[in-house]
């Protein structure tokens, strides 16, 4: 369609020029526009600012409110140009209060940002020390000797020398069902057979109370008991050792530290294996202090009480997975700091692992485009290059068997074991 010039609004002609408008504003006969109730508006208090110019540029006031606040009772033209008070106290709180939210995050998302540039030591490839979780199938009935033997090629000339395999849920009270693993005999005896040299660990949890009326309570001796009691009962199966995830956990709980205590007792006269599911480390020193504040459970642990877990364990396995960080690179970012900090708090003698995200989700936790195996295996080679590159005891743990994709045992491979 052919565009066409805007016409001239009627009138127009009519307004007298700058000139004219400028003389009247000047007259000393000018006097203030009447107010609707007949009387002058109030001048001008002094000491204020140069009113503006009006769009006919004579210099305009602005107007009284009317009685009640009614400004409809303001001459035409006039009424809304006062903001009132409380509209700016409004908008400057809410410019305020987006500025605290949003600096201190995009301010941590390119630090994470820049920690995952820079290239990996050479020689930070796997030690032949990683782990692996596996579901409840293999020890409940439903995997074969078929699946062992697929597992066993699937494992081979990967450096996975553990297996985290779900034996449980505990039940609240500590106590263990023999009838939750009752294929565990075979599994043990088929993987030792197909994989010589890896270890079957039980892995065992349960969600914990901390406070309320369901889960188990750590804070109960006699709770603690039945869990060493458990323990042993699972050794006694022939499994290699036993793996402890108990979730949520807060940091600082002495309760779990006396169950590591104890548990460690067993597993050394047995020359077993005890090792955990750790959670994350606090990004920033006492997150989870503030966190605190506003989630009942916080994700994090101190850097101290991660240091005081890893002492009484042989494996300390970090969940570094379910984020919430956006971006690949911020999540790389993310595990690299992780690395760096279970490093410097880990002792030589106990065994460290990063986990990988080994399944795909899409949610406000979890961003499966971001949280890929590539970019945790990229992560774990900065967090090491730049921490203690020639840990021995060291290793990544993929999660889960049941979800794992070709894509991320490529991935796997590809960065990691070479």
């Amino acid at each position: 369609m052919e565009r066409t010039e805007p016409q001239e609004p009627a009138g127009a002609a009519d307004d007298p020029s700058p000139e004219a408008k400028r003389e009247a504003a000047a007259a000393p006969e000018h006097t203030e526009p009447a107010a609707a109730d007949g009387g002058a508006l109030p001048p001008e208090p002094a000491g204020a600012s140069a009113p503006d110019e009006a769009s006919d540029g004579a210099p305009r006031r602005e107007p009284a409110e009317g009685a009640g606040g009614d400004s409809s009772a303001v001459p035409d033209g006039q009424a809304g140009r006062r903001r009132r008070p409380w509209v700016r106290w409004a908008r400057r709180t809410a410019l305020a209060v987006t500025l605290l939210l949003v600096v201190p995050l995009l301010a941590a998302e390119t630090a994470l940002r820049v920690n995952y540039m820079g290239d990996p030591a050479d020689g930070t490839y796997t030690r032949d020390r990683d782990a692996m979780w596996l579901g409840h199938a293999w020890v409940d009935g439903r995997k074969k000797d078929a699946d062992v033997t697929a597992l066993a090629r699937r494992l081979e000339d990967t450096g996975i020398r553990d297996l985290y395999v779900h034996s449980g849920p505990l039940e609240h009270d500590g106590t263990l069902p023999k009838s939750a693993y009752p294929r565990a005999r075979w599994l043990i005896d088929a993987v030792h057979r197909e994989l010589p040299g890896v270890r079957v660990q039980a892995f065992l949890g349960d969600v914990l109370a901390n406070g309320g009326p369901d889960g188990l309570h750590l804070d109960r001796a006699a709770t603690r008991a039945e869990v060493v009691r458990s323990a042993g009962q699972v050794l006694d199966t022939g499994y290699d050792g036993v793996h402890l995830d108990l979730e949520p956990l807060h940091s600082g709980d002495r309760d779990y530290l006396s169950l590591l205590d104890d548990l460690r007792a067993v597993t050394r006269a047995r020359d077993a294996r005890l090792s955990v599911a750790a959670h994350q480390i606090d990004p920033l020193p006492g997150l989870h202090s503030v966190a605190g504040l506003f989630a009942e459970h916080p994700k994090w642990w101190s850097q101290e009480f991660f240091g005081q877990v890893a002492r009484r364990v042989d494996q300390i396995a970090v969940m570094s997975y379910d984020t919430a960080r956006p971006l690949e690179s911020t999540y790389g970012g993310y595990v690299a700091q992780q690395t760096s900090l279970a490093l410097e708090v880990t002792p030589p003698t106990t065994h460290l692992l990063m986990g990988l995200p080994f399944y795909y989700e899409s949610n406000f936790s979890h961003w499966g485009h971001a949280e890929t195996v590539a970019a945790a295996v990229r992560g774990v080679r900065l967090g090491l290059s730049r921490t203690d590159a020639d840990r021995e005891l060291f290793g990544v743990a993929p999660y889960i068997d049941f979800a794992a994709t070709e894509t991320n045992w490529e991935e796997y491979r590809d960065g990691w074991v070479r």
